[in-house]
């Protein structure tokens, strides 16, 4: 009856971008523990075998060039803050753990992408997720 729920992760290099991408997001992304950014989702996945058996080149095709991961999470930055922790080879449950912090008066904004991106190709190869969300009391 009684249980506890940990998750692992670790911030690691980025992955499946090009420089010109990353460099964008390092210009427009705003840094976590904003004052006012007291709203947060914390969304663990996991994702198929079928695209841990694909090549990394496979993976960027599906992760941006058709489902514009990227190019559809800018609009939302620097609104939006994110982290993302990868656990996957930590042996754990989950691959990622994704990390958002906003302020109240972007919480349609928040799901928005989020419905934006469940709704891309690359979503369906996810079989887990656990969307928890949390408010920081001030």
């Amino acid at each position: 009856a009684e249980g506890s729920w940990q998750l692992r992760g670790v911030v690691s290099h980025t992955r499946y971008t090009t420089a010109q991408e990353l460099n964008r997001l390092n210009t427009v992304s705003p840094p976590l523990g904003r004052p006012e950014a007291v709203c947060a989702a914390l969304i663990p996945i996991r994702k198929s075998d079928a695209w841990w058996s694909m090549a990394q080149d496979e993976r960027r095709v599906i992760f941006e060039e058709r489902s514009g991961h990227i190019a559809k999470s800018m609009p939302y930055l620097p609104a939006i803050a994110r982290r993302l922790h990868h656990a996957r080879d930590l042996g754990e449950p989950f691959d990622f753990l994704t990390w958002f912090e906003y302020a109240p008066q972007h919480a349609d904004a928040f799901e928005q992408l989020v419905a934006e991106l469940r709704a891309s190709e690359e979503w369906r190869h996810v079989e887990r997720e656990v969307d928890i969300r949390l408010r920081r009391v001030v």
